[in-house]
């Protein structure tokens, strides 16, 4: 794969929009690193501080622990040691010393969830590539545990949780934590340098991608019984859910299109063969996605979800979809050279930098109204550095290889 030669002027080839996305990252560091507590790393308030009786969630752990690696990997100094922390709360306090796997927070009870164990891994693969102590252990457990519980072979996708010994599995299939080992086996591959992780990833797109969401107009369908029957109806009583929301998630299928573009990118680099469905799937998704969720209520921004009909069922616009929204925007312009993704990828910068960025207290407000006003029904606080930080660095980078392989190489 040859990609184009980007035109002169792309914002993606201009200096000071790339100067500006570096800047952005650097704001958005300071504000997240004082999310430590002694087990982990915590969610923070909407000022930037932890609440009082703040504990170490495993999402916010290996989030942080991520982001601090690709810092640390970039040269910024002051995150080698927030680094440090992360993998010896994912080797202590998080740690299921006993059954094995790691626990959803500091009080060590509920069930072991395939989404929450995809983001250890990529944490672990993101500090081995910072060369971090204990990485390379942490990594190797993590990669052991995917294997032994999660990884089905039969399925070529990921079961999605099992209660903490291990003994019961849930019935039920997410999309959500299998987009996300798709990210994860994106970066294995590249730390390991076993090209497997590539033939996973592969036959998990074919499955959610290819097979379900580009038959249904490039809808992805989020949700799936035990033996991978779509359950449309799924939380229609609790369409608001932050990780399993009723109808199609748009912000979703702008994070599949990008994925799809680097597996792409990344069988290509390893010389495997790549299909071509990979980039007319992300096509499809980007503009399914960009088509029933922009503007969708008659103002600006992205709406959270939409029912079967593309109707906005949660009209909340949050942080994440618009991070995710423009980095796909960029995938697709690194990819293809064509100015329709240009225009979407100015105009979703202009509206997060509008309404998303907050200059005043920091970081980015994780959720506004269906008025653009800040807002917190779904997301309070802003406990995430992950998409946004993930969001200023992507555009600057090719397709291929994962994040913290790619900066390490710079």
């Amino acid at each position: 794969m040859k990609t184009p030669a980007l035109p002169c002027d792309s914002w993606l080839v201009k200096p000071a929009h790339l100067a500006w996305l570096n800047a952005e990252g650097m704001r958005l560091l300071p504000f997240a690193s004082t999310s430590g507590v002694a087990q982990g790393f915590a969610a923070l308030d909407s000022q930037g501080r932890l609440p009082v009786g703040a504990s170490a969630e495993l999402i916010h752990t290996t989030r942080m622990t991520h982001c601090f690696a690709l810092a640390h990997i970039q040269g910024v100094p002051g995150y080698a040691h927030l680094v440090d922390h992360g993998i010896a709360t994912l080797q202590g306090a998080l740690r299921d010393e006993q059954a094995g796997g790691w626990f959803a927070d500091a009080s060590r009870r509920g069930d072991k969830s395939a989404y929450l164990h995809a983001f250890v891994a990529l944490a672990a693969s993101s500090a081995q590539a910072a060369a971090r102590p204990g990485a390379e252990a942490l990594l190797g457990e993590a990669i052991g545990i995917i294997e032994r519980h999660f990884w089905c072979e039969e399925e070529g996708a990921l079961r999605e949780s099992f209660s903490r010994d291990w003994s019961q599995e849930e019935a039920y299939r997410g999309a959500n934590s299998n987009m996300h080992a798709t990210e994860a086996f994106l970066a294995l591959a590249d730390v390991t340098g076993d090209a497997l992780w590539l033939q996973r990833a592969l036959r998990i797109v074919e499955r959610l991608i290819h097979e379900h969401a580009a038959s249904r107009g490039h809808v992805v369908v989020e949700h799936f019984d035990k033996h991978w029957q779509a359950l449309p109806e799924y939380n229609a009583a609790n369409p608001a859910d932050p990780f399993r929301p009723y109808g199609s998630t748009p912000g979703h299928s702008f994070e599949w299109a990008r994925l799809l573009l680097h597996l792409e990118a990344a069988l290509q680099r390893a010389g495997l063969a790549a299909p071509g469905w990979l980039l007319e799937d992300a096509r499809g998704l980007f503009a399914s996605a960009c088509r029933d969720a922009w503007h969708a209520d008659g103002a600006p921004g992205l709406v959270y979800s939409l029912d079967w009909q593309a109707r906005p069922v949660v009209r909340a616009r949050l942080h994440w979809v618009q991070a995710e929204a423009s980095a796909a925007a960029a995938a697709l312009l690194r990819r293809t050279g064509e100015p329709v993704y240009e225009q979407w990828y100015r105009l979703f910068w202009e509206f997060t930098a509008s309404h998303f960025i907050d200059l005043q207290r920091g970081s980015w407000h994780h959720e506004l109204d269906a008025d653009n006003r800040p807002a917190a029904s779904i997301w309070p606080g802003k406990p995430d550095l992950y998409h946004a930080y993930q969001a200023v660095l992507l555009p600057r980078l090719p397709l291929a290889p994962s994040l913290a392989t790619a900066l390490a190489a710079m």
